[in-house]
């Protein structure tokens, strides 16, 4: 399906290396050697472990180990990563702005909106490191030639193809470029990418993984029906995660039918490579797609994080001007750089809920989500059972998502009850198993703790879009 990320791609095709043929190649002799240097110390120390090996050794490209998402910058750590796309053009990239970014709750910044020359990510870099904010660097031409305009082989005579030594090269200048500065998370490789592509950001992946194990390669998938193409992603690129969007509020008050689908094959592909999976969230009007309330923002977030979401995204944060196209009406700030009612509730949002949340749920596994009191039931939900905590629920339409932690052995619960509907409030009953179920408690974010209350039902009252987070003590 078509994506309103294509239209804010850069508007052409750039095919320059970026450099002479001559220098590039003088740079990928050095990087040559680099790399053989470094396989080999590699292999050495990590022979017979194939849980860190990459899938990209074929056409060159040496296996490099893959670093655990928990040691990665945004994926790693407590705090429960927020970011946006489409930030503050060039000209209105300052000290203020990101201050007023950092200030509605965002943790990092996807780049673009014009942003595309070394300077200008440099300059953008140093105010995002000022403000407490980290950037994914999209769209600078040394990572675009490695892993977007060519492919990476080895057969030099491949049309538009680099070899894996050029590929390092050009790597080695945006890492060397931006990575004194500490607000550098990481590069976007691709936004989009059909599974044709997957072969070569596996290699590009790998060289990031060999140069630069620090940062986080990140990749965002189309939105899709189609399970094999997220399980694929994972099986030959061996992603640090998977995000992708999909944008499910419709003109005229509908909603996309298959939404609850495609973040239902994406969740088994993120419990399948043991990855978080991040989702962008709908902020704007824009062809067929209508204006999003504060509710729903909120509703699209509480949904992701029943279903396992472990970061989400706001496309966008600034609007695009009307010469992208797709009819982008106006997001959190506007063309001319006014806040909307959207900035005021994201700011809410992310400050006074999902960032305590999240913090809660980041650790623990994504172990079941089902919809309760729904029918019928949308395309690829599925319905509530009994479990051995949980009895029963009963009342108005919510979407309950189970979380487990990472300690098999632990039988506590987490258990996000999520108001199904965006537009009109929910009441609903949570039936506990006494026989099981040794203690409950209710998290109040403004508190940051959970309030026990008696083990027994537990009535549930939810704003439109809203969720409650409820803890069950295994007995």
């Amino acid at each position: 399906m078509q994506s309103p990320h294509q239209i804010l791609g850069p508007s052409r095709r750039t095919l320059l290396l970026g450099a002479g043929a001559g220098a590039l190649t003088a740079a990928a002799a050095t990087a040559a050697s680099t790399s053989t240097a470094a396989a080999s110390t590699t292999s050495a120390a990590g022979a017979g472990s194939a849980a860190g090996a990459a899938s990209g050794a074929a056409g060159g490209v040496a296996a490099a180990a893959v670093p655990s998402p928990d040691t990665l910058p945004l994926t790693g750590g407590p705090d429960f990563p927020i970011g946006l796309f489409w930030p503050p053009h060039p000209y209105a990239s300052t000290t203020q702005r990101f201050a007023e970014i950092k200030n509605a709750g965002f943790d990092f910044i996807v780049s673009g909106n014009y942003a595309g020359d070394g300077n200008i990510f440099q300059y953008q870099l140093g105010l995002a490191r000022d403000a407490g904010l980290k950037m994914l660097i999209s769209d600078d031409i040394q990572i675009r030639n490695m892993s977007r305009w060519f492919s990476i082989s080895d057969t030099t005579t491949d049309f538009l193809s680099v070899t894996p030594a050029e590929a390092s090269a050009l790597y080695i200048r945006a890492r060397d470029a931006y990575g004194p500065y500490s607000s550098l998370a990481g590069f976007n490789f691709y936004d989009e990418p059909g599974a044709g592509w997957f072969a070569t950001l596996a290699k590009a992946l790998a060289i990031s993984r060999e140069l630069a194990p620090q940062l986080l390669p990140y990749i965002n998938l189309l939105p899709s029906d189609d399970a094999t193409y997220y399980r694929s992603f994972v099986d030959v690129v061996k992603p640090s995660l998977i995000s992708f969007d999909r944008y499910p509020l419709l003109s005229e008050g509908r909603e996309d039918e298959n939404y609850f689908h495609n973040w239902a094959i994406v969740r088994d592909a993120a419990l399948y490579g043991d990855i978080p999976s991040w989702v962008y969230i709908q902020t704007l009007a824009y062809n067929n797609h209508r204006e999003p309330t504060a509710a729903e923002l909120l509703w699209q977030i509480n949904i992701s994080l029943a279903y396992g979401a472990k970061g989400i995204q706001y496309f966008t944060y600034w609007t695009p001007e009307a010469a992208r196209g797709e009819g982008f009406g106006p997001a959190l700030i506007t063309v001319d750089g006014k806040r909307t009612s959207r900035y005021d509730a994201a700011k809410q949002i992310n400050t006074g809920w999902l960032h305590q949340v999240g913090r809660e749920l980041k650790p623990l596994v994504s172990e079941s989500v089902v919809h309760a009191n729904e029918t019928p039931l949308p395309n690829g939900a599925v319905g509530f059972t009994p479990t051995s905590l949980v009895s029963a629920v009963s009342g108005d339409s919510v979407v309950v998502g189970t979380f487990r932690p990472r300690d098999a052995a632990s039988g506590d619960r987490w258990v996000l009850v999520a108001n199904r509907s965006h537009s009109a409030p929910a009441r609903a009953v949570v039936a506990v198993n006494a026989q099981a179920v040794g203690s409950v408690g209710v998290f109040q974010p403004a508190r940051q703790k959970y309030v026990s209350q008696r083990v027994g039902p537990i009535q549930v009252s939810l704003a439109p879009g809203a969720a409650t987070l409820i803890k069950l003590g295994a007995k």
